[in-house]
């Protein structure tokens, strides 16, 4: 039978020792992020960490697999979530697992050393050992990069949302002053969040400044003419400034058509023919 409550207890017996002997093990000067910090919390934070796998995996001898994997996630999430492992470069962090696999091969094989009536099970603990390690691994990398990308959308909503500012003026009157490359996700957002941001903050007249934008394709140039007309729509006036010719190019290759919109050539002229 795998299961085996004595082995458990040798292994839960050796946990304080597993956590300190790979702590002092750890190549520090090899590493960085979580594993070369030098901040006293940190440290102990770590080790907690490594000390809860230990609690958690040596139930692998006594408890049913689905119910020892299903365990097992609470303590997976909380590394992948781990405000310093997430600083830490996903290698180190696998790294450390193997090194930690080794030490519990080497742990049974000190069990059986000592329990020559086990010797025929030593092989099946150690695949049971690095069947965990490999499953645990592999939830741990999934659950890390599903948190690296949130982490990675969030940060570039921000960034689109801080590229795109719908800047209140006097009178009801707003700037959306568009600057650099202006793709299709970033139009689509530029569409989305100005008519809120409008909306929002009660402007009446919007004026959108292109005079940072040097490329606009044809797909980006039909999304600022459904902008306006969508603007339009909420009861928002719209003027335009800084066309460059070769985006008027594009408008006109379209023809897209800005009869009704107010157009100027610099953004100090729109908003004072507007006083």
């Amino acid at each position: 039978m795998h299961r085996n409550e004595e082995l458990h207890s040798f292994l839960l017996n050796k946990a304080k020792v597993l956590t300190e002997e790979w702590y002092e093990s750890l190549d520090k000067d090899n590493s960085t992020g979580v594993y070369a910090s030098t901040n006293p919390e940190v440290i102990q934070t770590l080790k907690k960490q490594n000390y809860d796998f230990h609690l958690q995996l040596c139930k692998v001898f006594i408890e049913e697999e689905t119910k020892f994997f299903h365990d097992f996630q609470h303590w997976i999430l909380s590394i992948a979530q781990d405000e310093q492992h997430l600083r830490t470069p996903i290698h180190f962090t696998l790294r450390e697992f193997f090194r930690v696999r080794e030490q519990y091969l080497q742990f049974i094989s000190e069990f059986v050393s000592t329990h020559e009536e086990e010797q025929k099970n030593e092989v099946i603990w150690m695949k049971m050992i690095m069947k965990a390690f490999d499953k645990v691994v592999l939830k741990f990398v999934e659950e890390h990069q599903k948190v690296s990308e949130q982490t990675l959308k969030a940060q570039q909503e921000m960034i689109q949302e801080l590229s795109s500012p719908v800047i209140a003026l006097d009178n009801n009157r707003a700037l959306l002053p568009l600057v650099g490359d202006i793709d299709t996700g970033r139009a689509k957002f530029v569409l989305e969040h100005t008519l809120e941001q409008c909306s929002k903050l009660g402007v009446n007249h919007l004026y959108i400044d292109l005079s940072g934008v040097v490329i606009i394709d044809t797909m980006v140039a039909g999304q600022i003419f459904q902008l306006i007309r969508a603007l339009n729509l909420i009861g928002v006036k719209t003027s335009l400034s800084g066309i460059r010719p070769e985006i008027a190019q594009t408008t006109v290759n379209l023809g897209l058509s800005f009869d009704k919109v107010s157009i100027k050539p610099t953004l100090a002229g729109a908003l004072a023919s507007d006083r």
